[in-house]
């Protein structure tokens, strides 16, 4: 095949997401944890051979999106293509290598046609457990929070490190469900690696490499077109955050020129010795997220979009953290970021953008012993209200910037010591506004162990400060709460709950967009007859 046309690269592209989705739905199924079967706490990715991104499955988190290429990259600096060969694994959950916590394994593995690396299968999941602390914000450097897997190979031209895999169940809690996922993911690499082999040969194609050039060209020159929207200038947006015991600030300065925008977070705080702090890759990974969702949220995300995007952070700042500061809770601020470019742009493009998200996440983890002395060790997802727009109010208890699912109340019962009494939503907690913030949630956990379990919480906007902002005359969402035993608690601490002791877990709400006087009566009587307000 000599020349890729616009119908031959529609028929290869969609083939190309056909196999990141299949490997995607191959990872859930064959998983053994909730984080990944529930929550979709993973990702799927397609780079070529030199690890730039081309294409990944559709549930992917946008984070992992962003940072699995770069990790692709340490690999091959550490493995050259000349130290690669078929059936070969590389491993790592590098905080400064992979996605900023040592809970996500990266895996990656090379793709060999006719004898020559043409592109790479990369894959990360959340695992559910990693040694050391329970995952919690006050972790004060990173040799607390778990077993660090250096950069290697997980699998040696098919054969697997037996010594890893002994080291890993050594030091894990739930042995079984760690090395069930990666295997998973092992699983998920060979099925990309073999749909691809098959394009490759059904195509005539000798490498991916033609079909990447194509694509990243063409998604380039449309972000290109969709940054020339944004008039030139200089935008400028801070953030607060709950922080530890004081708030911490957060600034960032975008400055568009014609068919380019740079970021930059000169002024946001330095790292602590709390596990809040966010690497590099992270970063990156949900600035250019911001970005893409507000000009082009229907170009394919891959390389070329992130070419007119230039990002940067003062090193040693809690954007661009480096070693041995502790990463577990990252995403406390690091979702704080995508939210700060949409505010940025929203002061050039109002009618784009949506008002604050009852985010960054929320996590209960949690760890103990059953009945039986078996030990658990899991954790699932809070999600609170969306942000509303000029077009429509905010959905209610929706994930937001990370696509993760809500646990369901049954898996929860089933696999964990707990009762949940009620999930619902916080009635009338959305922002006021012309079209209103989604309600979060609120859900009461009562433990049934026989003996006292360890609770941490990813939490944020628990404070007034750090409520979700309205926007365009909208009101803020109300910010969550924590309650242990009746009594408000710092989210930012490890707890430990007693048998027959409760939890009880407050979202926050979506702010409003526009002036809560315009609002069509007939949208608040709906919102009656829902129980919404």
């Amino acid at each position: 095949m000599t020349a890729l046309n616009a119908i031959t690269l529609e028929v290869l592209w969609t083939r190309l997401i056909s196999i990141v989705d299949e490997a995607a739905a191959a990872l859930v199924r064959t998983s053994f944890s909730t984080v990944v079967r529930e929550s979709n706490d993973f990702a799927c990715v397609l780079t070529d051979a030199e690890g730039r991104s081309l294409a990944q499955a559709t549930d992917s988190i946008p984070s992992f999106i962003g940072t699995v290429p770069r990790t692709v990259t340490h690999f091959l600096k550490e493995y050259p293509a000349a130290a690669l060969a078929p059936g070969d694994i590389l491993i790592t959950n590098d905080i400064w290598l992979g996605t900023g916590h040592l809970p996500d394994i990266t895996v990656a593995k090379p793709i060999f046609h006719q004898g020559r690396l043409v592109g790479f299968a990369g894959s990360v999941a959340h695992s559910p457990d990693i040694g050391g602390r329970i995952r919690s914000p006050d972790s004060r450097d990173v040799f607390e929070e778990g077993l660090q897997i250096p950069v290697m190979k997980a699998v040696n031209a098919g054969t697997i490190d037996a010594t890893l895999e002994k080291l890993l169940r050594k030091n894990v809690r739930v042995p079984d469900q760690v090395m069930g996922d990666l295997y998973a993911q092992f699983t998920a690499l060979t099925l990309m690696e073999q749909r691809v082999m098959a394009l490759l040969d059904g195509a005539s194609l000798e490498s991916l490499e033609p079909l990447a050039t194509e694509i990243h060209a063409r998604s380039e020159t449309a972000m290109r077109a969709a940054i020339r929207a944004v008039p030139n200038g200089v935008y400028r947006q801070t953030a607060i955050s709950d922080g530890l015991a004081e708030p911490i600030k957060l600034e960032l300065t975008m400055t568009v020129t014609d068919d380019a925008i740079a970021i930059d977070y000169e002024g946001t705080a330095p790292q602590v010795m709390r596990a809040i702090n966010v690497c590099m890759a992270y970063t990156i990974a949900y600035t250019a997220f911001g970005v893409k969702a507000v000009l082009a949220p229907d170009i394919p995300n891959n390389e070329g979009v992130l070419r007119p995007i230039t990002i940067t952070a003062p090193a040693g700042s809690i954007a661009n953290s480096t070693p041995p500061a502790a990463g577990g809770a990252r995403a406390l601020i690091g979702h704080f970021f995508p939210m700060m470019v949409i505010q940025a742009l929203a002061k050039a493009l109002p009618d784009k953008v949506i008002a604050t998200v009852g985010s960054p996440l929320w996590c209960v983890n949690l760890t103990g012993q059953r009945r039986d002395g078996s030990t658990f060790a899991n954790m699932f997802f809070t999600n609170g209200g969306y942000g509303a727009s000029a077009a429509r109010d905010g959905a209610h208890v929706l994930s937001w910037p990370s696509n993760v699912s809500s646990t369901p109340v049954e898996m929860i019962e089933q696999l964990l010591p707990l009762k949940v009494h009620y999930r619902r939503f916080r009635v009338g907690t959305g922002g006021a506004g012309k079209h209103r913030g989604g309600n979060g949630q609120e859900i009461l956990l009562e433990s049934r162990a026989p003996g006292p379990v360890t609770v941490a919480f990813l939490a944020e906007r628990t404070r007034d400060a750090a409520a979700p902002a309205g926007i365009a005359g909208g009101a803020a969402g109300a910010p969550g709460e924590l309650i242990i035993g009746g009594r408000r608690v710092d989210p930012k601490t490890q707890h430990i709950v007693e048998p027959g002791g409760t939890v009880l877990v407050r979202t926050p709400a979506g702010g409003g967009y526009g002036p809560p006087s315009e609002r069509d009566p007939a949208l608040t009587a709906a919102d009656r007859t829902e129980g919404y307000v």
